[in-house]
C-alpha cells in the first residue's frame, strides 16, 4: 500500500475540494467553442432569463391561435361561398326574372370583395413567421394584430354572404322545384316516346300502315335530339316545357296507334250497317208512292201537297249515300281513317234526312185519320196546355203578369179559329194539327218562362 493510499479518507476529500473549481474552468476553457456555447443558457440560467423567455412564449402562443383562428375563417368563408355559388347556379339555370338577374350582380360584387379579404389573409399570413427563433416580442403582437384584424374582415363578410344566402330562399325554392321536375319530366318523354314506338308498330304488325301517325311520331325526332341536349344548353324550364309537349304528343300517337285495330273494326261495322239500311229505305221509300195515293183520295190538297217529291228525293239521296259509301270503302282500304270517317258521316246525315221524309207521309196519314176521326181529343189536348199555364199564371197573384197574359189569350183565340176552320166540307186537318201544336208550343213556353223568374219553383196546378 502506498503512502496516498494510507491517509486518512478525510484529507482526500479536503484536497478535492479545494482543487475542483479550478479543474472546472480549465475543463470549459479546453471544450469546443460550440458546445461551450450551448452551454451558457444552463450555467446562466439564473431567475430573470427564465422569466422573459416565458413571457415570450406566451405572446408566440396567442400569434398562433389568432392564426389558426384567421385560417378556420378563411375555410368557412370560402365554404359559404361555394355553397353560395351552387345556389346561384341554380337560380340562373330555371330563373331569368329581373330579381334572379339581380341576383347574381350581387354574388359578382361578394366575389370581388372576397377576393379582397383572402388577399388580406393570405398577406397577413406570409408577413409573419412564427416559428422564427428571433421573433421579439413586437413582432410577435403585430402578427397577432394583423392575424386577428383579417379573421374579424373574414368573419365580417361571411355573415354578410350568409344573410344575403338566405334572402335568396324563395328564387332558390322554386328553382329547386323546377330542377327537381326535370329530370322526371324527361324520363315521361322518353318513355312515352319508346311506348308510340312500340304501339305503332304492335298496329304495323296486324297489317294496318298507319302512315298518319308514323309522321307524327317522326317529326318528334328532332325534339327527341334538343331533349337529350339537355338543359345546360336550352335551359331547364325549355326543357321541361319540350318535354311537356313530347310527352303530350306521344302520347297522343300512342293512344290513336292502340285503338287503330278498334277504330277499323268499327269503320267496317258502320260500313255494313249503312249499306243495310240505305237498301231498307230504299223498300220503305216505294211504299210512299201508296200513302201520297190514298192522301190524295180522302184529305184536299193542302195536307199532302209538300210530300209530292218525297219519292224522288229519296231516290236521290240514296244514291248519293251509296256513292259515298264506295268512297268511304275505299278510303278505309287505303286506310285513311280521317276519310273514311268523314264519309261515312256524311251518308249517316243523308240516310236520317231520307228516312225522316219518307216516315213523314205515313205519319201525315196516321195524324190525319186520327184526328178526322176525333177532333176533340186533339182540341182537349190542346186546352189542357194552355189552362195548365193560365193556373200557373195566376198563383199567387190576382192579375197574371201581361208578359204571360197576352201570349196566353192569343193562343186561346188561336186555338177557336183553327177550331172554326174545320167547318166545311172539305177541312185542312193538317192545318188544325200544324195550330193546335203552335198553341201548345206557346203554352210550355210560357210555363218555362214563369218558372225561370220565379227560380224554377212551382208548376202546374193541373
Amino acid at each position: 500500500m502506498t503512502a496516498t493510499e494510507t491517509q486518512p479518507h478525510e484529507q482526500r476529500e479536503r484536497r478535492r475540494v479545494r482543487g475542483g473549481p479550478l479543474r472546472d474552468v480549465v475543463g470549459l476553457v479546453l471544450l469546443p467553442l460550440p458546445l461551450l456555447v450551448a452551454m451558457v443558457p444552463v450555467s446562466f440560467a439564473g431567475g430573470g432569463t427564465r422569466r422573459w423567455f416565458g413571457r415570450g412564449e406566451s405572446q408566440r402562443a396567442d400569434a398562433q391561435a389568432a392564426k389558426d383562428a384567421a385560417a378556420a375563417a378563411f375555410y368557412e368563408l370560402d365554404t359559404a361561398h361555394r355553397d353560395l355559388r351552387i345556389s346561384i347556379e341554380t337560380i340562373t339555370a330555371v330563373d331569368t326574372s329581373p330579381a334572379a338577374r339581380k341576383a347574381a350582380e350581387d354574388y359578382e360584387g361578394f366575389g370581388r370583395r372576397i377576393d379582397e379579404v383572402s388577399q388580406q389573409y393570405i398577406t397577413a399570413v406570409d408577413s409573419h413567421d412564427l416559428d422564427r427563433d428571433d421573433l421579439d416580442g413586437a413582432a410577435v403582437a403585430r402578427a397577432r394584430a394583423d392575424l386577428t384584424r383579417a379573421r374579424e374582415e373574414l368573419d365580417r363578410v361571411r355573415s354578410e354572404l350568409e344573410r344575403f344566402a338566405q334572402g335568396l330562399g324563395p328564387l332558390l325554392q322554386t328553382a329547386e322545384t323546377q330542377l327537381a321536375r326535370l329530370a322526371p319530366a324527361v324520363e315521361r318523354a322518353r318513355q312515352a316516346l319508346l311506348a308510340a314506338s312500340n304501339a305503332l308498330d304492335a298496329a304495323r304488325a296486324r297489317g294496318l300502315r298507319a302512315d298518319d301517325l308514323a309522321t307524327r311520331l317522326a317529326a318528334l325526332g328532332p325534339e327527341l335530339t334538343r331533349l337529350n341536349q339537355g338543359a345546360g344548353q336550352h335551359g331547364v324550364q325549355e326543357t321541361i316545357r319540350r318535354a311537356d309537349d313530347m310527352l303530350r304528343k306521344a302520347e297522343g300517337v300512342r293512344a290513336e296507334a292502340e285503338r287503330l285495330p278498334e277504330k277499323a273494326a268499327e269503320i267496317d261495322k258502320r260500313l255494313v250497317s249503312l249499306r243495310t239500311r240505305a237498301q231498307a229505305i230504299t223498300t220503305r221509300a216505294g211504299k210512299v208512292d201508296p200513302v201520297l195515293s190514298e192522301l190524295r183520295r180522302r184529305y184536299s190538297a193542302a195536307c199532302w201537297q209538300d210530300l209530292q217529291q218525297v219519292p224522288e228525293q229519296a231516290a236521290q239521296s240514296v244514291q248519293q249515300a251509296e256513292v259515298k259509301l264506295r268512297e268511304a270503302q275505299q278510303a278505309r282500304d287505303e286506310q285513311r281513317w280521317a276519310d273514311a270517317t268523314s264519309l261515312l258521316a256524311t251518308v249517316r246525315a243523308l240516310l236520317d234526312g231520307t228516312d225522316e221524309a219518307v216516315s213523314a207521309a205515313g205519319d201525315r196519314l196516321r195524324r190525319l185519320d186520327a184526328v178526322s176521326f176525333d177532333r176533340q181529343k186533339e182540341v182537349e189536348r190542346t186546352r189542357f196546355a194552355v189552362r195548365d199555364a193560365q193556373r200557373l199564371a195566376m198563383a199567387g197573384r190576382s192579375t197574371p203578369d201581361p208578359r204571360h197574359a197576352g201570349p196566353l189569350d192569343e193562343a186561346v183565340a188561336r186555338l177557336d179559329r183553327a177550331v172554326a176552320g174545320l167547318e166545311g166540307r172539305h177541312p185542312d186537318w193538317w192545318h188544325f194539327l200544324t195550330e193546335t201544336e203552335a198553341v201548345r208550343e206557346t203554352a210550355a213556353r210560357v210555363v218555362q218562362e214563369i218558372r225561370g223568374a220565379r227560380g224554377g219553383a212551382g208548376g202546374g196546378t193541373g
